[in-house]
């Protein structure tokens, strides 16, 4: 039986790549995101097995409404990735501008919490599963992650909670909670700075979107009774730093 994966913000990064990875598994996928251009660019890379769906994860009439409109084969959604979302800015929070945060936490949070909802009633018919892009700053705050990171914790804790909820009725829940990894997200949060992109990455070795992808398709692809709570990775070259320490003059 072929099954069905939907990728919210499949036009760059983790999504594109799992979008591959499971095309090439034989999965029928659904990309979202808000570029159709790249969706119509997957769509001639992967063929029959991809479809497009076009629209802003913060529009849920928008959302709602493409989804419907998907051709049946497509609509019987078995896994959910939540992957869309973004960092605005590296400044501490009070240099920070509101409205960056109020996107992040539209897209973050709101977004991903409209999406899964509608899905939720098919995901339950078919015993499906939910995975969770979060990150390891749900767990270890550092300076300019402030409302990222939170809505990364939200992110984590909604996943604890949907396991809690969906007890009983076979939907598996899985938080994926990466560290440094080079992809566009870098070029967002920072306003499209290739030197900061350039600096950040240099010499780091950091995970790679195929390595996110890579450890998706293997949560997904356990046996149905086996659920992955959550699953936190990061490259060899990264790990954890002293705390900071303030001192008076």
């Amino acid at each position: 039986m072929t099954r069905t994966i939907l990728i919210s913000g499949a036009t760059a990064g983790f999504g594109a790549a799992t979008a591959r990875r499971f095309a090439e598994a034989g999965w029928r996928v659904v990309g979202t995101g808000r570029r159709a251009d790249r969706l119509a660019e997957l769509k001639t890379e992967l063929g029959d097995l991809f479809e497009p769906a076009a629209f802003d994860i913060t529009d849920e009439a928008a959302m709602i409404e493409t989804l419907d409109a998907l051709p049946a084969p497509f609509r019987s959604v078995d896994l959910l990735v939540n992957n869309a979302g973004l960092a605005l800015g590296t400044r501490p929070a009070p240099q920070t501008k509101l409205s960056d945060w109020r996107t992040m936490i539209e897209t973050n949070v709101t977004g991903l919490a409209a999406l899964t909802h509608h899905l939720l009633p098919g995901l339950i018919e078919r015993r499906g599963a939910i995975v969770n892009i979060a990150s390891v700053a749900a767990n270890w705050p550092y300076s300019g992650g402030n409302v990222y990171g939170a809505t990364k914790a939200f992110v984590q804790q909604f996943s604890l909670g949907l396991r809690s909820d969906l007890h009983g009725k076979g939907v598996r829940v899985t938080s994926i909670e990466p560290g440094l990894c080079e992809s566009e997200f870098t070029l967002v949060r920072t306003g499209g700075d290739q030197a900061a992109y350039d600096a950040l990455y240099k010499g780091a070795n950091a995970l790679q979107p195929k390595d996110i992808a890579d450890t998706i398709f293997w949560v997904a692809t356990q046996p149905a009774h086996v659920n992955i709570n959550s699953l936190e990775l990061m490259p060899v070259s990264q790990s954890f730093g002293g705390f900071q320490v303030h001192r008076e003059a």
